[in-house]
């Protein structure tokens, strides 16, 4: 039966409802999002004005300038590569399980489960991330403003607010969703043009470009210049992350099969080229290195703003990137309620018949956003007491999402016989660049689960400690535990029928 779909797939276009239905599923869920709004929804999850921002700081003791601006070419040139190889397959699956649905279909029960709790934990992550860069910023505007002191415990209750409005976006129905991440594309590149364009033509000093593109900074305590290069990757590799948005949002959007998989490597390639403009007009506008590392605002790029354009001119700008990141964290919890709801709609998750309820009246799984927004609070609770903890959440998206994306594309490989494409496809080179991506996946999996300073006299300590590869093991473990309790029970992932079974059930519905 598996095969009928897949032939008839290859030579007749399927309306939207009519391939879920064949791929086992019922349309439950609102389809008003167009190609643009499925792009615009992974660009405002990738968000340059958040991922570069808010590990700016990171980057310029990690490797400084030239690992920041290399590192952003080359990392964005892999992930394109990762994000054309999930595209493909996405063009075969659009569903809201996205990457499990995928692996599932791809490689079986075990693969899709495990699948499936990465992408989970890469989503949540995702959120604490975004939502606790927005804080610091927030902070460091009110620094300026009302002379703020932003303390761990300051910024914490900023950061449980900004989930709450996040939240309460998020109940109102994907239309909501759909017109604010059309509105975020538009600011973000208006954004990263007006910080640029000001950067560029107000201050009377820039750096040359020498040191733009060939300073190195080591202020982790590691002697090993090429290990500070590789953990310096996060600040591009963490930034490039959340575009399977696209596919999650995929049983939403119109003419799926193709809208997702473009939104997906579209979103890639303008991020790349806007982060780059903004990574570059930032680091040529530094005054002062040393005084930047050690903003008394907590976040370095405030500090450029502060001394290249006075204080007006830095509000104004710091505005600017706050309201482009909470375009994007408000995206990036549409995406991982997305994830909730169909994970639990296979009965993956404990309680799963609550977490995939539905509204009636928006189409929207309001319990499934609540479910994400209070793992990531939780999530960001160590940045209490760890300075540390912030650069470890990153790394947790990047470790639990990365990996998530890979599992799918190594399995087309692997099925490269018997795999059949659908309407967006890489061709023939689909298996080599697939090959590509799964190296590339694997390489980062390692090096952000590697301490990220170097502990004083040896000894690690809560503020040298890397908490990501703790989340990770945590969540493999639960994810071992909660298969042998219940998941090989309870999950299951609806096999493929062909459209005349499909058909005959929806009568009968």
């Amino acid at each position: 039966m598996a095969d009928d779909l897949r032939s008839h797939r290859r030579t007749t276009p399927i309306a939207d409802d009519d391939l879920l239905r064949q791929l086992g599923y019922k349309p439950e869920l609102t389809r008003r999002m167009g190609p643009f709004g499925n792009f615009a929804i992974s660009f405002s999850v990738i968000s340059v004005l958040s991922g570069c921002m808010t590990l700016y700081g990171f980057g310029l003791n990690t490797g400084g300038p030239s690992v920041m601006m290399w590192g952003w070419v080359g990392v964005g040139l892999m992930v394109m590569l990762v994000g054309a190889g999930l595209a493909e397959i996405t063009s075969v699956f659009p569903t809201s399980g996205a990457l499990f649905h995928m692996a599932d279909q791809l490689g079986g029960k075990r693969w899709g489960w495990y699948t499936g709790w990465l992408n989970l934990l890469g989503l949540l992550g995702a959120i604490a991330g975004i939502d606790y860069g927005a804080a610091m910023f927030s902070g460091a505007f009110l620094n300026l403003q009302f002379g703020f002191e932003p303390t761990p415990g300051k910024i914490m209750a900023i950061y449980l607010c900004i989930l709450l409005l996040h939240a309460g976006l998020n109940l109102f129905g994907v239309r909501l969703v759909s017109v604010l991440n059309s509105i975020s594309v538009w600011w973000h590149l208006a954004g990263v043009a007006v910080i640029v364009g000001v950067l560029t033509l107000v201050p009377s000093h820039h750096q040359s470009p020498s040191f733009v593109f060939g300073e190195f900074v080591n202020n982790t305590g590691w002697s090993s210049h090429l290990y500070v290069v590789f953990i310096g990757l996060l600040l591009a590799q963490y930034t490039f992350s959340g575009y399977d948005a696209s596919a999650h949002l995929s049983e939403e959007t119109t003419n799926a099969q193709v809208s997702a998989a473009r939104g997906i490597v579209r979103s890639i390639f303008w991020s790349w080229i806007a982060g780059f403009v903004l990574l570059a007009g930032l680091t040529f506008s530094i005054q002062d290195y040393a005084a930047t590392q050690a903003s008394g605002t907590g976040v370095p790029p405030a500090q450029i703003f502060l001394d290249a354009l006075g204080e007006s001119g830095a509000k104004a700008l710091l505005l600017i990137v706050i309201i482009a990141q909470l375009f994007c964290g408000n995206a990036e919890t549409a995406a991982a309620s997305r994830m909730v709801y169909s994970f639990s709609r296979d009965g993956a998750l404990p309680g799963a018949g609550w977490w995939r309820r539905v509204h009636p009246r928006t189409g929207t799984p309001r319990h499934a956003v609540w479910l994400a927004v209070i793992v990531a609070a939780v999530l960001a609770a160590p940045s209490l007491y760890s300075p540390t903890a912030y650069a470890a959440v990153t790394a947790i998206n990047v470790i639990g999402i990365t990996p998530a994306y890979a599992i799918p594309i190594f399995l087309r490989v692997k099925n490269r016989a018997t795999f059949t494409a659908g309407p967006w496809n890489l061709g023939r080179w689909g298996v080599p660049v697939g090959c590509i991506a799964v190296a590339w996946v694997a390489l980062v999996t390692v090096l952000f689960c590697l301490p990220q300073s170097r502990p004083e006299h040896g000894w690690v300590s809560v503020t040298t400690f890397n908490y990501a590869p703790v989340a990770l093991g945590a969540v493999f473990f639960f994810a071992w535990l909660w298969w042998h309790v219940a998941g090989r029970r309870h999950y299951e992932v609806p096999a493929p029928v062909s459209q005349d079974l499909a058909n005959l059930e929806e009568e009968v519905v």
